[in-house]
């Protein structure tokens, strides 16, 4: 069953002729007749007596009602489309990892909001692999996350690399590490650690970073708030690793000390411990003028940072 043979149908039914029903659908006859045809073949009965003049069978008196309401919800639906792909977006969801939302995001938000008044923009907080989940179930946009090859890398993504930040240790200042220029695994190795929950992007790069190098990650405790980490690294001994947006106001606090992560490479060159952010939203949403406009804005703010920065 196609909607134009319900619209044929709908059309004869209003004319009474096959003829006219042709002139108002801007078709031929044979085409009018072929589509009623078609419609009367899948319902296995007659729809129209065939007269002088169509007139409706007892099938077609029950049928005419729910196909006037199918046509006018078609009609509302395409209008809706249209609406859409012209760029008459009433609201964009994004989700980003926490700090993303608190330190990259904002300008671009101000930005976005100025050239589009008439978008309502929602922002959630999530970690990095709710984010995409999220994305997935078509409950957002567009995401700013870690990467994470396994579930960016699907044919329905456009994922676009925004940049790479570097991940410090963050400890308390009377800390045995505080006192450092830099650390290697080596040195954290022996500590307790403060580490993101589960489905937050940080945890799986901790883990793996320690993993790569041979040891095992002694976990204290999995937190998934900033307030919540420097709270606890005060305390005592532990040790967390965060990005560097996110120690920002870790730098002005006295009882807090940063410390860079050195990693030698197989060629023995010393390299920072990073982590990559990247942009991502689906191939059917990129073809929405708001979501496309918004993903165009974000990946060009990170590239002219990038810029700016080299």
């Amino acid at each position: 069953m196609r909607i134009e043979q319900i619209r044929a149908f709908v059309a004869v039914s209003e004319t009474g002729s096959f003829g006219q029903a042709a002139k108002l659908c801007g078709v031929t006859q044979s085409t009018i007749s072929r589509q009623v045809q078609g419609l009367e073949s899948h319902l296995n009965t007659a729809l129209f007596h065939r007269q002088a003049q169509a007139k409706l069978t007892v099938s077609g008196e029950k049928l005419l009602p729910h196909a006037k309401r199918i046509c006018q919800e078609w009609d509302k639906i395409e209008y809706k489309i249209q609406q859409l792909l012209q760029g008459e977006q009433p609201e964009l969801c994004v989700a980003g990892i926490h700090s993303v939302c608190a330190y990259f995001l904002p300008p671009i938000l101000q930005s976005f909001c100025q050239s589009h008044p008439q978008v309502q923009l929602r922002v959630t907080a999530l970690g990095s692999d709710r984010a995409l989940k999220v994305l997935r179930d078509g409950l957002v946009d567009v995401a700013v996350v870690m990467n994470n090859k396994y579930l960016t890398s699907t044919s329905e993504m456009v994922c676009k690399h925004l940049y790479y930040e570097p991940i410090q240790v963050l400890v308390s200042s009377t800390h045995p590490l505080a006192t450092k220029d830099s650390v290697t695994i080596v040195d954290l190795a022996p500590y307790s650690q403060v580490i993101f929950k589960d489905g937050y992007g940080m945890q799986r790069i901790v883990q793996e970073v320690f993993a790569g190098h041979g040891f095992d990650l002694e976990v204290a405790m999995e937190l998934n708030t900033l307030d919540a980490f420097r709270g606890v690294i005060r305390q005592g001994n532990f040790i967390a690793l965060l990005p560097e947006s996110a120690l920002q106001e870790s730098k002005s606090d006295p009882s807090l000390s940063i410390i860079p992560i050195t990693l030698k490479s197989h060629q023995s060159q010393i390299q920072q411990l990073t982590r990559e952010v990247v942009l991502i939203t689906t191939k059917d949403r990129l073809q929405i003028p708001t979501v496309k406009d918004f993903f165009n804005l974000v990946y060009d703010y990170a590239k002219a940072m990038k810029n700016q920065n080299s």
